[in-house]
């Protein structure tokens, strides 16, 4: 017995021994993780009072209160004063069209409302056709184009710093918005709003710093030392607007309601007085031509003259066409003459300026067609060159483009996704589905077939949709087969005259895929059909306006409609 208890007694103070034990661990567990969180502490309190990471290894860019030094792919050069960016870089932040233009050895960048052109050997730029004296041109090293971008402030419309402390080189935008705000304490600027961040920089009391954001207690901030980050909010005051924002300004409200006012080259502009259209806000009448020697022409006189008075008065814009529209083979060539040189394609914007600023017309509508697949790039260019210059002065360019499924020369000559970039507006002239040269009869424009290149121009060219006018016809075609059933000719038929060229009593039949009647019938040894535009078969199409937020309608042509068009038009496009 008193061996058993004295084995008890052993077992007793082992258990004890190890309970002591285990309290051991877990004093020394618990203080090694107060210890941790005393060292985090004094981590996150130097991190929270000392500049970490204040050195830049290479020129830093801040776009915008944007970073983007990563994104630059050569080196910003600084010489005798002068900030250059690389031609690359310049595509990259600026004018993805800038190219260099090997005709004159001259680097052609736009931006907004200015086209510049900027000599690779002579301190002299031209600036919407002014020429400049600069301090510097474009140089090249080891391969590369330079742009002297600290020249190029009133071009890309921006303010430019340079903090040399920091080497950072900032660039504000001068359309949009800014502001400011006073620091009411010494403090870090944090690179987070995270309870441990890296400390970026350090501002004092009364520094005036640029706000960017606030969100949650928190202020993203540019220092004067051109550094991001974050300080909490209760840390500003004062704050203010040093500059508002500029807001892209439409030139007509709502939707558009265009249509083209077309007369011949050797007639004269109609005489509208005491018309008024219902609904239309813009007209665009065909005031200028190239003609067969490439040269600019106008068929304005006094007529034009008092057209534009007419519909000023009546509150419609007035954005003629300029047109290409000489014999096919001539149009290929001379259009391609004039696209193929800078000089002549700046020769022919400034013949459009001059008459936009001699007329007082509110915009042009280019509509070129015929042209070769080869010069799609510089029809673009052409339209990359016109759009600044007019933007400058307020005017609009919208460009007429066919659908992107036809021939080389009809279809395949346009850019849709450049000029719809540049552009004011780009119109799908979404008509001649089945054309004048067709081998086989159908409709001039079926609703499927509108619907489904609408979604080629949004989806595929991605066009945006605020920027997408969508061309109607006021006219349909009949075709004519023999008894074999080949077609032997068509002709254009005006809505207002469709009832007339039917005879009395043919049968008319709904294809809902079309939106469209279809009549088919016989006329002696010959078959005619038609596919019938009607007041039905256009509001279809025009309900894909809104059921796609496009930027309007324009119609060709005047005069060719019948009455109960107009107030539809009107009706749908106000939805």
């Amino acid at each position: 017995m008193g061996r058993g208890k004295r084995e008890l007694g052993r077992e007793a103070k082992r258990m004890a021994y190890g309970d002591i034990e285990k309290k051991k661990k877990m004093i020394i567990k618990v203080g090694i993780i107060i210890l941790a969180i005393i060292i985090l502490f004094v981590i996150a309190t130097i991190a929270n009072n000392y500049i970490i990471l204040d050195s830049n290894t290479t020129t830093n860019l801040v776009i915008n209160n944007k970073n983007v030094t990563s994104d630059l792919r050569n080196d910003i050069l600084q010489e005798n004063g002068v900030i250059y960016l690389s031609e690359d870089d310049i595509a990259n932040f600026f004018d993805k069209h800038i190219y260099l233009e090997e005709e004159n050895n001259r680097i052609i960048t736009t931006y907004n409302t200015k086209i510049a052109e900027v000599s690779l050997k002579e301190n002299v730029m031209n600036i919407n056709g002014a020429d400049k004296t600069t301090s510097a041109h474009a140089i090249e090293r080891d391969g590369v184009i330079y742009i002297p971008i600290s020249e190029m402030t009133e071009v890309y419309d921006i303010e430019i710093g340079n903090i040399e402390e920091t080497d950072v080189i900032t660039m504000d935008s001068l359309d949009r918005e800014q502001r400011k705000a006073v620091i009411t304490s010494n403090l870090p600027v944090k690179s987070s709003t995270n309870f441990i961040a890296r400390t970026v920089d350090r501002v004092k009391k009364g520094e005036e710093v640029i706000v960017i954001s606030s969100d949650g207690g928190y202020s993203r901030i540019r220092t004067p030392n051109g550094k991001l980050g974050y300080v909490k909010t209760n840390k500003l005051e004062n704050e203010y607007v040093v500059r508002e924002a500029i807001p892209e300004e439409r030139q007509v409200e709502g939707k558009i309601n265009m249509t083209w006012d077309y007369y011949s080259e050797v007639g004269s502009a109609p005489d509208r007085t005491g018309t008024t259209i219902e609904g239309v806000n813009v007209v665009s009448p065909a005031f200028f031509y190239i003609d067969e020697d490439g040269n600019f022409r106008e068929n304005i006189g006094e007529s034009g003259e008092a057209y534009i008075e007419w519909a000023h008065g009546n509150g419609y814009k007035v954005w003629p066409m300029v047109s290409n529209a000489v014999a096919a083979k001539e149009s290929l060539e001379i259009t391609s003459k004039i696209m193929n040189s800078y000089q002549n394609r700046k020769a022919l914007i400034e013949n459009i300026v001059d008459a936009c600023i001699k007329y007082d017309l509110d915009g042009i509508n280019i509509d070129f067609e015929n042209m070769k697949q080869e010069d799609i790039d510089l029809y673009s260019r052409f339209i990359i060159e016109l759009t600044p210059r007019l933007d400058d002065m307020g005017k609009v360019v919208s460009v007429d483009v066919t659908a992107p499924d036809g021939g080389e020369t009809w279809s395949m000559c346009f850019d849709r996704n450049v000029i719809g970039d540049v552009a004011d507006y780009i119109v799908f002239m979404a008509y001649d589905q089945n054309g004048i040269s067709s081998t086989t009869p159908g409709t001039t424009a079926g609703y499927n077939w509108v619907e489904l290149n609408l979604v080629k121009f949004l989806q595929t060219e991605e066009i945006d949709s605020d920027k997408l006018i969508l061309g109607i016809p006021f006219y349909t075609r009949i075709w004519t087969e023999d008894a074999n059933g080949d077609v032997v000719r068509n002709s254009t038929v005006a809505m207002e005259n469709i009832n007339e060229v039917l005879p009395e009593g043919v049968q008319k039949t709904w294809d809902d895929d079309l939106k469209q009647y279809y009549v088919r019938y016989q006329d002696g040894e010959y078959t005619r059909e038609m596919w019938i535009e009607d007041v039905e078969s256009l509001k279809a199409k025009v309900s894909l306006v809104n059921e796609n937020n496009l930027a309007g309608i324009a119609s060709w042509q005047y005069g060719m409609e019948t009455d109960d068009v107009w107030p539809m038009l009107k009706q749908e496009l106000e939805q």
